[in-house]
């Protein structure tokens, strides 16, 4: 009785090893050992001669333009407003000798956008694609106060959502045609988190999260990279959090830096390893306690939505 007790036991912990070096080892290489021993391998100059970046005139995504035209691409800048498209291309040009080439277009507005872009680009090499663009709450709030909640609702969903899969419906065929490319989709941490008074942008950041793998797993075979980045805190316009709550937080240009070095090595990633912390730590109170992560969030975010409203009287 005893030996086949032994054998048990034997049997458990065996099988509790192998589950935590399966969980264990790919984390640490793709969050430690490969973007900070080895870098990204992915030579993006050779997926074609120019990126096209959304949202491209501020935060991260003006971070990725400038980092993928410093690698010698040129640069197609998608955004709303013509004025701040002509400064972030001169700037652009004038630190890294590449060509640009900017559109002007609303991402909550109907499907004719995406045939303004295709016209503009017809005739590029686009190699690199950064769906970047993205509509978040002005303030934290619940679902039903949300103000002029229809219109908002449909805008979000519009711009988070509709953009991604339409600006891959776009451009991945002529890189599958190629057997070359990579696209990479700007979700959210709080995609992969509980996010209360989040709840309709958390949302579609979970589509884009899930869309990307499946879209990845499809068409890895044909020499296309896709990859997910899901940023926590950083310091751009769309950021909601106070700044007492903003020690995890660092520059569009660390991140971008940062995320652009686990390329090739994980297919969805944080970008920023004090992020990846941040998950690791709700993960593990998830864990521990599924209604405690789900009411410690809540009540952060309720701090948050108190901060911004006393800040706006």
């Amino acid at each position: 009785m005893a030996n086949a007790y032994d054998i048990f036991s034997g049997v458990c912990v065996f099988v509790v090893s192998v589950q935590l070096l399966r969980k264990v080892f790919p984390w640490i290489y793709e969050n430690l050992l490969g973007p900070k021993l080895f870098g990204s391998a992915v030579k993006l100059r050779e997926m074609g001669s120019w990126a096209l970046v959304t949202g491209a005139t501020d935060g991260i995504g003006k971070a990725y333009a400038k980092a993928l035209a410093k690698k010698g691409l040129n640069i197609v800048l998608v955004s709303r407003t013509q004025s701040k498209l002509e400064k972030v291309a001169k700037e652009i040009e004038t630190e890294s000798k590449i060509k640009t080439k900017i559109i002007a277009v609303d991402f909550t507005s109907g499907p004719e956008i995406y045939e303004t872009i295709a016209k503009t680009t017809a005739g590029l090499e686009i190699g690199v694609l950064i769906n970047n663009v993205a509509m978040c709450y002005a303030n934290s709030e619940r679902f039903l106060q949300l103000p002029n909640q229809e219109k908002f609702i449909t805008d979000l969903v519009t711009c988070n959502i509709f953009s991604v899969t339409r600006m891959c419906s776009l451009f991945l065929p002529e890189m599958v045609q190629r057997k070359k490319g990579v696209i990479i989709n700007v979700s959210s941490l709080s995609s992969v988190m509980p996010s209360p008074m989040l709840t309709v942008y958390a949302a579609s950041k979970a589509f884009v999260t899930k869309f990307s793998d499946d879209l990845a797993t499809e068409n890895s075979k044909h020499g296309v990279l896709i990859q997910a980045v899901l940023p926590g805190p950083v310091n751009t316009n769309m950021s909601i959090m106070p700044s007492d709550s903003m020690s995890m937080s660092c520059s569009p240009k660390t991140f971008v830096d940062s995320a652009l070095a686990t390329l090739g090595i994980a297919r969805q990633t944080t970008g920023y390893f004090p992020h990846t912390l941040l998950q690791l730590v709700m993960d593990t109170l998830d864990f521990v306690s599924p209604s405690g992560a789900r009411l410690f969030m809540l009540k952060t975010m309720e701090h948050v939505r108190a901060i911004d409203y006393k800040g706006t009287k």
